[in-house]
């Protein structure tokens, strides 16, 4: 089908011109869309998360039963249910009983619930691999328990935790195109509003796929500089 639709296309010039013509004219909303969206999205959601899975992972480690428990089922809800399911229960679901919330703080709160359910686990998994003898150090100094965390115990849990989070930031781009489903204009609602006006949706769709894999492959670039650094920072 992919062949005969390519053969199709290449034969006919003036089918060739016209989808020209659509890429070229969808560039500029596709872009927008990334800047004015889906990027700020990203940048605010997993803001948003990294400080709920840094409250999270601390509550899971701490003595107090009550917080682990609550900690605990916040990241077994998150993580066991669909994040498209998350989105409709905060968008569809919430107005039923009188919460009405506005496409892009919907698309928020849901993001950043589940970043910071999957990135809890990362930062707490990194503070579990901080030898002990660390914080009995910090402690022989008369520091207290937040004292040692902050200034012993998280510094070095961040550069543990730096190429995890990074993967979990690049996939976070990819699943900003979900909220789509709840009418947030950003890139993928774009490239289906302009595919619904001409049909060509296998165009329009390559089309964004083309820039969601720019994004992320220049973000990969970024994490391997910041990696390469703290690699060096550390051999020191």
């Amino acid at each position: 089908m992919v062949k005969m639709y390519l053969n199709n296309v290449f034969t006919d010039p003036e089918r060739l011109e016209r989808l020209i013509n659509i890429a070229q004219s969808s560039l500029l909303p596709l872009v927008k869309g990334a800047l004015f969206y889906t990027i700020p999205l990203t940048l605010i959601t997993f803001s948003i998360g990294l400080v709920l899975a840094i409250l999270t992972a601390l509550a899971r480690l701490s003595n107090m039963n009550l917080l682990q428990i609550i900690a605990r089922v916040y990241v077994s809800a998150i993580r066991g249910t669909p994040l498209l399911v998350q989105l409709f229960i905060i968008f569809y679901g919430l107005p039923t009983v009188g919460i009405t919330i506005d496409p892009f703080p919907a698309a928020v709160i849901g993001f950043s619930l589940n970043v910071g359910a999957y990135a809890s686990e990362i930062i707490r998994a990194a503070i579990l691999s901080i030898p002990k003898g660390q914080w009995e150090a910090a402690y022989s100094l008369g520091m207290s328990y937040a004292q040692a965390l902050k200034r012993i115990i998280l510094p070095q849990a961040s550069r543990v935790s730096v190429p995890p989070l990074s993967n979990t930031f690049i996939s976070l781009v990819k699943d900003t195109s979900l909220a789509s489903l709840i009418l947030v204009s950003e890139m993928f609602r774009k490239a289906q509003e302009i595919a619904a006006t001409n049909y060509e949706f296998l165009l329009l769709y390559t089309e964004a796929a083309l820039i969601y894999w720019i994004i992320c492959f220049l973000l990969s670039i970024v994490q391997a500089g910041i990696e390469h650094r703290l690699n060096r920072y550390i051999v020191r």
